[in-house]
């Protein structure tokens, strides 16, 4: 089936909402407007529960079906946060927030799991409970997992859980995914070498931590290039190169460099992080510096389950119809945290074609609203599909 009538003839009231998320972007945990007006909109459609708090500032609705015998609790989420960019789209409904925008599309994240819902609550057409989650802080700050870790699996016994993203560049209303892995993990580094600044003109009396640290990132590189196995991906990219001076005759005393690290399994993450610290010990030493690092885990790999990543191809192939599913997508070296969910419950992440725009993470970057209801019928079929109701 295409797009649900109910759904696509409230496109003006889903544009309406996304377009006043988009004007009032919030960042990480701060999402407290965006919060109230997801609570509030679960209230107004009749959720059986709503709950606020989880995760600092994440909002859960509950919608039971018409029937609860198959005893099965279904879990959809969306991510509310925005980034600290400065948009540059010029739109009617721009950022009124001088350098917060959402440019990766979660207001229209936001906006498709609430259409889903208002469907699924005026309805009730399906036998179990539907668990819809709207978490704060995907953009770098874990929120995925402070959810978890506040137990919302637990609390709502949630069996199975699933999200969606929207992809630029892919056609709208199309759909990809995979199983097994399919974003990378995410771990940041930062590196200060220590030497011993002086005069340009004088390189010899110093320990110039400048030339140290640039042989250290092209070391670096042979991680990929010699340390890796070439079929497994792995990033490592040093992204930020800071020095205790601006001025052009003075060697600095030091030097710190920033950088992030993306692998697809662990068993190439884990030997990526060793070889890091040694090269980061013995580089140095070997010009007479010194040298600290610190290296801070980010978000997993996420991986798909299998058995769940079919089902959504199907309940997609009902939306958009088989030619315009996907489902051998390429895997992405980006992160997204809700890795850590797929860690405590079997589920999938699918991604929805939004056209042709700016990709993600760009001042240019806008959300296509015709994409809404397509993610909106996306996850009421979801539901329907998998808890279907009593005859």
């Amino acid at each position: 089936m295409p797009n649900l009538p109910e759904i696509e003839n409230q496109l003006p009231t889903l544009t309406a909402w996304r377009q006043d998320l988009h004007q009032h972007p919030e960042l990480l945990f701060d999402t407290h407007r965006t919060s109230d007006l997801v609570a509030q909109r679960l209230r107004d459609f009749g959720c059986d529960e709503v709950v606020t708090g989880i995760g600092r500032t994440g909002v859960v609705g509950v919608i039971k079906g018409k029937t609860q015998a198959s005893g099965k609790v279904i879990g959809l989420r969306a991510d509310m946060d925005a980034l600290p960019i400065h948009e540059a789209t010029g739109l009617p409904y721009a950022s009124e927030t001088e350098g917060k925008m959402h440019a990766c599309g979660h207001d229209g994240h936001t906006t498709m799991l609430l259409g889903g819902a208002q469907y699924l609550a005026a309805t009730r057409n399906f036998d179990g409970t539907a668990v819809i989650i709207f978490q704060p802080a995907e953009e770098g700050g874990g929120g995925g997992k402070v959810m978890c870790d506040d137990g919302l699996m637990e609390r709502f016994g949630i069996q199975e859980v699933y999200g969606m993203h929207n992809m630029p560049g892919m056609p709208l209303g199309d759909f990809a995914i995979k199983p097994g892995a399919f974003f990378a993990s995410t771990d940041e580094f930062d590196i200060t070498i220590h030497g011993r600044g002086g005069h340009a003109a004088k390189p010899d009396t110093t320990i110039d931590p400048t030339t140290t640290a640039a042989q250290l990132i092209l070391a670096l590189q042979t991680i990929a290039s010699r340390n890796a196995d070439p079929m497994k991906p792995i990033v490592v990219s040093a992204t930020s190169f800071e020095t205790a001076s601006t001025a052009f005759n003075v060697i600095p005393p030091s030097v710190m460099i920033k950088g992030t690290v993306r692998t697809m399994d662990k068993d190439t993450r884990e030997p990526a992080e060793q070889r890091i610290r040694e090269i980061t010990k013995h580089i140095p030493a070997a010009a007479g510096a010194t040298a600290e690092i610190h290296y801070h885990h980010g978000y997993p790999v996420m991986a798909n389950s299998p058995a769940e990543t079919e089902f959504a191809a199907e309940v997609a192939r009902d939306i958009a119809g088989p030619a315009r599913v996907s489902t051998d997508a390429a895997a992405l070296m980006g992160g997204e945290d809700f890795a850590y969910m797929l860690e405590e419950r079997p589920g999938a992440y699918i991604l929805v074609g939004n056209g042709d725009t700016a990709m993600v993470h760009h001042p240019e970057y806008d959300f296509d609203d015709n994409a809404l209801p397509v993610g909106a019928s996306y996850w009421a079929r979801l539901i329907e599909k998998r808890m279907p109701a009593s005859a």
